[in-house]
C-alpha cells in the first residue's frame, strides 16, 4: 500500500479498546487514512479503554498548545493485593488476607480526603517517565528499580461510585491533572489503609475536553474506512481551542499572518467570545499580555492558527 493521502488533517476521537497500546492505535489509523503523520494526545495503558484523541496531519502540531490536559477516569480497584505494575496485569508481590468487611466504606471515604487536591505522587516503575535518559518501563523489564522523585499532581475530584466491603473491591471516578497515574493513586490509597491495592480496570471518559460519547470505536472507524468516509469524519483541530476567544482577519491581514508577521492591535476586529463579538478591542487592558486567540479568515472562515497578544501586536503562536 502506498502512502497516498498527504492532505488529511484533523482530530479523530477514538474509544480505545483494551489490548491496544496508544502507539498501536496510531499505527492502525495510519493504515486507515493512508497517511504517515499521526499522533495522540495522552497515553493510555494497554489494559485501559476510553478517550484517545488521535491527531492527523497538521493537527499533530496542536499537542503542546492544547489548553486543557485534564482527564476523567472510571477506575476499578481491589484491596488486599499488590503487584509490580500496580494493576491486575502485573506479578503479585504480596497478598493480605482480608476478613469480609474489614475495610469499611467509612474508613475508605475518610482516607480519600487525603488524596484530593494537590498531592505528591511517585511515578510507577512501569511508566514512560525518563530517569537519566532511560524509560522507567525499560528498566523495570530488566528487573531494575531506581529512585523516582515525587511530582506534584492535582486530583480535582475523587468520588467513590461503588464499594463491596465483602469483596474489598469497588470503583472510583477520578478527575485529575496531566501526569497523574491512577494506578499509583490506588496503590497509595491501599497503602494508607494498610492492606495494599491494585487497579483492576480503567476507562478514560474525558480527555482534552473530549468526552467518550463523542468518540468512535476502532470497529466503527474501520467501517467508515471501508465506505471511504473516515477522512470526512475528522474533527477540525480548532475543536481543541474553543476556550480561546476568536479573531477574524481581513484578506490582507491573513497574508501577513500566514507570512509570520505581527498585526497591529488597533486594526483588528474585536474578539468573538461564545459567538458574541465584544465591544472592547484587543489593545484594551481587559485582554492581558500573552493571552491566546483562535485566528480565522473572515472571508472563508478557515482556521489559520493561534495568535498571542504581545506588546502592541498580535503575533503568530502556531499556524495550522
Amino acid at each position: 500500500m502506498g502512502w497516498q493521502n498527504q492532505t488529511v488533517n484533523g482530530l479523530l476521537p477514538l474509544d480505545k479498546p483494551a489490548g491496544f497500546t496508544s502507539f498501536d492505535v496510531c499505527a492502525v489509523v495510519r493504515g486507515m487514512l493512508r497517511t504517515k503523520k499521526v499522533g495522540h494526545a495522552g497515553t493510555l495503558d494497554p489494559m485501559a479503554t476510553g478517550v484517545l484523541p488521535v491527531l492527523v496531519g497538521s493537527a499533530t502540531r496542536a499537542l503542546e498548545y492544547i489548553p486543557s490536559h485534564d482527564k476523567t477516569y472510571e477506575a476499578s480497584f481491589r484491596f488486599g493485593v499488590t503487584t509490580d505494575t500496580l494493576d491486575v496485569t502485573g506479578r503479585v508481590l504480596s497478598e493480605t488476607p482480608l476478613a469480609p468487611g474489614s475495610v469499611t466504606e467509612g474508613a475508605l471515604r475518610q482516607v480519600l480526603e487525603r488524596f484530593t487536591g494537590e498531592i505528591l505522587q511517585v511515578p510507577p516503575m512501569y511508566s514512560a517517565v525518563s530517569v537519566n535518559g532511560k524509560k522507567l518501563y525499560d528498566l523495570a523489564r530488566q528487573g531494575v528499580e531506581v529512585e523516582r522523585k515525587a511530582r506534584s499532581v492535582t486530583v480535582y475530584r475523587l468520588t467513590l461510585d461503588s464499594y463491596d466491603p465483602a469483596a474489598a473491591a469497588g470503583r472510583f471516578t477520578v478527575c485529575c491533572s496531566r501526569g497523574t497515574y491512577v494506578r499509583s493513586l490506588i496503590a497509595d490509597i491501599g497503602q494508607a489503609l494498610g492492606c495494599g491495592a491494585i487497579l483492576t480496570a480503567l476507562r478514560r471518559t474525558e480527555a482534552s475536553g473530549i468526552s467518550v460519547g463523542q468518540c468512535m470505536t476502532l470497529v466503527q472507524a474501520q467501517a467508515y474506512t471501508d465506505e471511504g468516509t473516515l477522512a470526512d469524519r475528522l474533527v477540525p483541530v480548532d475543536r481543541f481551542f474553543t476556550s480561546y476567544p476568536a479573531l477574524y482577519l481581513s484578506d490582507a491581514q491573513c497574508v501577513r499572518f500566514r507570512n509570520g508577521a505581527g498585526l497591529a492591535l488597533d486594526r483588528l476586529y474585536p474578539p468573538v467570545i461564545d459567538d458574541v463579538r465584544q465591544q472592547t478591542r484587543l489593545q484594551d487592558d481587559c485582554y492581558p499580555q500573552e493571552s491566546v486567540y483562535r485566528v480565522y479568515a473572515t472571508a472563508s472562515r478557515d482556521f489559520l492558527g493561534l495568535g498571542v497578544k504581545r506588546e502592541d501586536e498580535l503575533r503568530v503562536l502556531k499556524q495550522f
